[in-house]
């Protein structure tokens, strides 16, 4: 049932290497970009708080696979925006880069906010009567204490951010999802097998970053 994984025509763990480079990049992208925007939903400063407000609206709500094409479609190839890529698979995997950093950072940023909201008012007003600055409130003080308690939220982001990357074949790049749509035309004996192929390769991937962070929460918890 599984002799395909025998005949070294497909590259399977090639396909889930680009799976966790996406997923890392994004990540990374994606936690800086959502703090950002956080920041700006929470600023003394109407128009950060207008743009953060209708950015993360607007895209939290639109489809992840939209949001790729507009980045292939839109900045690749209307646009000419190829991110240092001199050829069209490495320009396929950055613009996929940016728009999970786009979708996901809308994602971190409510998490985060949700942090922030648990941090008592009361230490805001102590360290502004000590004449810190908003900037230096935030991330001397709030954040911290913010990320500490969202780490599990955080981790559901991540979960998610891992299982999006499969969107990212439909602007042709070759992760695990695009592998298992060429073996499902090729291999249509082993249909299940493939799937279940693929199925275990995203377990692998998933559960472990949900059990670590998991701990990690409890260990980082804010006792109020």
């Amino acid at each position: 049932m599984f002799d395909f994984l025998d005949s070294g025509q497909y590259d399977l763990l090639g396909a889930f290497w680009v799976t966790v480079q996406l997923t890392l990049y994004s990540a990374v992208g994606s936690l800086i970009w959502g703090t950002l925007l956080a920041g700006m939903r929470v600023s003394p400063v109407p128009l950060m708080r207008a743009f953060g407000t209708a950015y993360v609206n607007l895209v939290r709500n639109t489809p992840l696979t939209l949001v790729l094409v507009a980045c292939s479609l839109g900045l690749g190839l209307t646009l000419g925006i190829t991110l240092g890529g001199q050829d069209f698979k490495t320009m396929g995997f950055r613009l996929a880069v940016l728009g999970l950093v786009a979708y996901t950072g809308t994602f971190v940023c409510e998490s985060l906010r949700s942090g922030i909201n648990t941090v008592p008012v009361g230490q805001a007003e102590a360290a502004r009567a000590l004449g810190l600055s908003f900037f230096q409130v935030l991330t001397l003080i709030v954040l911290p204490q913010a990320f500490r308690s969202v780490v599990a939220p955080l981790a559901n982001v991540l979960i998610a951010l891992t299982k999006n990357t499969t969107v990212a074949s439909a602007i042709s790049v070759a992760e695990a999802s695009a592998l298992m749509k060429t073996m499902l035309e090729n291999e249509t004996s082993a249909l299940f097998a493939v799937f279940a192929v693929f199925a275990f390769g995203f377990i692998v991937l998933t559960l472990p970053t949900g059990l670590i962070l998991g701990w990690v929460s409890k260990r980082v918890a804010v006792k109020r």
